[in-house]
This record gives C-alpha cells, structure tokens and sequence, in this order.
C-alpha cells in the first residue's frame, strides 16, 4: 500500500502522506486535494515543510481538521 493516502495527527505536526495536491496554504489554514476529497486543515501559525516527493509535515497549532468528499 505504498501508494495510499495516510494522516498522521500528533500533538503540534500533522504528517500527511500520498497527497496530490496543496490547494491553499496560509497560516491559519491548508487546503489539500486528495483523489475526489480535499482535506481542510485550520489552526494557528500552521507552517508546511515538504519532506519527500509526496509527503509533508504541517507544524504548528491545528484546531480542525474538516474531510470533503466531492
């Protein structure tokens, strides 16, 4: 299952694996666009960091994370 999607919430980091796109990125809010749901992360002082190809660590306060299933 390389290829699956995966969200990993920990305390002040979400690591999120198998996206396929960053829709929207600001410090209180990330957008992401995987196959037909996009992922809505909100917080404060949220920073990305791209580790590998399709891989990213968000840092910082998250308060909600909403799924959108389109």
């Amino acid at each position: 299952m390389e290829n699956e999607f995966k969200i990993t919430i920990l305390k002040d980091k979400i690591n999120i694996v198998n996206y396929d796109k960053i829709i929207n990125l600001t410090d209180n809010e990330v957008s992401l666009k995987i196959e037909n749901t996009r992922i809505k992360i909100y917080g404060n002082n949220l920073m990305l960091n791209k580790l590998l190809d399709r891989e990213i660590l968000l840092t910082g306060k998250a308060s909600k994370v909403e799924f959108i299933y389109e």
